[in-house]
């Protein structure tokens, strides 16, 4: 079982991926925009993974990693980047701020379970 702090602004999308992730035994802790993230991120170091949305109010999922970057407790924690930006130039420049992965929305539940559990276990 993995601590995953999931930021996505999309309250269906949001309870999607949070009924799929706690159905696999995870722990999933919401927040609905870029600062309600990195206010939990900065009051619990405990996540194993971070899955940001990379358009989101107040702070994007990119402005989160490089807030973040300088933080020890963060430095091994692993990030999947959701967007529906899927341009190379995007992918590239999520892997480049600090992110594990990045995956493309609209995606499939399979496919997120598949790409949590990748990341979690050290495949990507």
């Amino acid at each position: 079982m993995a601590r995953i702090l999931l930021a996505e602004d999309e309250a269906v999308l949001r309870m999607l991926v949070v009924d799929t992730l706690e159905d696999e035994g995870h722990e999933v802790i919401e927040a609905s925009d870029g600062e309600e993230a990195l206010e939990k991120i900065k009051t619990d170091d405990e996540f194993d993974l971070l899955i940001l949305d990379y358009m989101m109010p107040v702070y994007t999922g990119l402005e989160i990693i490089q807030q973040i970057k300088g933080m020890s407790c963060y430095e091994k924690t692993k990030i999947l980047m959701l967007s529906a930006k899927n341009q190379t130039t995007d992918r590239e420049r999520v892997i480049e701020a600090g992110a594990t992965e990045f995956m493309s929305k609209p995606f499939s539940p399979l496919e997120l379970v598949k790409k949590v559990e990748d990341i979690l276990h050290g495949h990507k």
